[in-house]
């Protein structure tokens, strides 16, 4: 399998197809008028969504025609969107999906907002196949929990309030979430912060995740050539990997993985997966059978979880069709 071809494209075969999470938030006060998100906080009196900042007042701006102000003075993040002009699409997708009035809330948020470019180049017939809960569960994506200026950014994994996992990269070219750029950023909001976006940002799989995450490509090498790259990519996968990094394989006697038929080498794979989403919360001491018949590896708590003799240096990574844990050291089986 050409592990080139989980693009964009295929991360939007995989939207088509993934598994609905649980949503966040009280929605019940949502509201929608002709498709036009309804802004509490920012509405006058005839109910403009262009108002609400200054008493009615074209929205303060930055060199950039981009809103700021300050605590005082700046509107919600839903408000300052809809203010902005660059997010219609966005705005619409809100209400589509009824998440005004949690985006409303006393929050903080981060927002990674995208742009109507960045939604038309995703394309019409994309979204329109979307369900609503398929649609919630991206926007959701774009969420992080808590207030994170630029200046708080780091480059990792990070929880979104979808409950799966994004990935920060934050270098001297600037900040990427996954493969799309933060073009615009701290555009300030009076429950948290937007970060504008080039691209519409769609939740991986264990492949893309791993692809996102770097590191990995030993695996991901390994991984294709044992024809279980396909496997990990499936929407209906639902497992649970223990991700040695580069580093972990770089570590083994020379010639190991290589001197491999391509047969052993996908019963060690195996040897690292386990059936079912398995969080870090969830992992019991003792014996837990892999997906190599009759092989188990053991889960010890003291200290750190550990499996086999292999530390847990990041855990819960959570995709679309499993969860990652990532380990320092390639767990062999008796019998590869």
């Amino acid at each position: 399998m050409d592990m080139r071809r989980f693009g964009l494209g295929g991360l939007v075969a995989l939207a088509l197809g993934m598994g609905i999470l649980p949503a966040c938030g009280d929605d019940d006060d949502d509201s929608e008028d002709d498709g036009q998100v309804v802004v509490d906080a920012g509405t006058d009196a005839g109910g403009n969504l262009d108002a609400g900042r200054d008493g009615g007042t074209t929205p303060t701006t930055d060199a950039g025609g981009n809103p700021a102000g300050d605590a005082g003075s700046a509107q919600t993040i839903v408000a300052t969107a809809v203010a902005d002009g660059r997010f219609t699409t966005l705005a619409k997708a809100l209400t589509d999906t009824n998440l005004v009035a949690t985006l409303q809330g006393a929050g903080p948020f981060t927002v990674f907002a995208p742009t109507d470019a960045a939604f038309q180049a995703l394309g019409q017939a994309t979204l329109g196949a979307l369900t609503t809960e398929q649609l919630r569960t991206i926007l959701l994506y774009h969420v992080i929990p808590g207030e994170l200026p630029s200046t708080a950014l780091k480059s990792g994994p990070v929880k979104t309030a979808s409950e799966l996992t994004a990935f920060v990269n934050v270098s001297g070219s600037g900040v990427k979430v996954n493969d799309s750029n933060v073009t615009t950023a701290n555009v300030d909001a009076s429950n948290g912060v937007i970060h504008v976006i080039d691209k519409v940002l769609l939740p991986p799989n264990i492949v893309q995740a791993a692809q996102l995450a770097g590191g990995f490509s030993t695996l991901l090498s390994a991984a294709t050539r044992a024809g279980l790259a396909d496997t990990l990519a499936a929407p209906n996968a639902n497992v649970t990997v223990f991700a040695p990094t580069d580093a972990a394989f770089a570590a083994l006697p020379t010639g190991t993985v290589e001197g491999l038929s391509n047969t052993q080498l996908a019963n060690v794979l195996r040897y690292h997966v386990v059936s079912g989403r398995v969080l870090s919360t969830a992992l019991t001491a003792g014996p837990v059978p892999t997906l190599l018949t009759g092989q188990n590896v053991t889960v010890s708590l003291t200290g750190g979880p550990k499996i086999n003799d292999a530390n847990v240096t990041a855990a819960d990574i959570a995709t679309t069709n499993g969860v990652i844990h990532v380990i320092d050291k390639v767990l062999l089986p008796s019998t590869p």
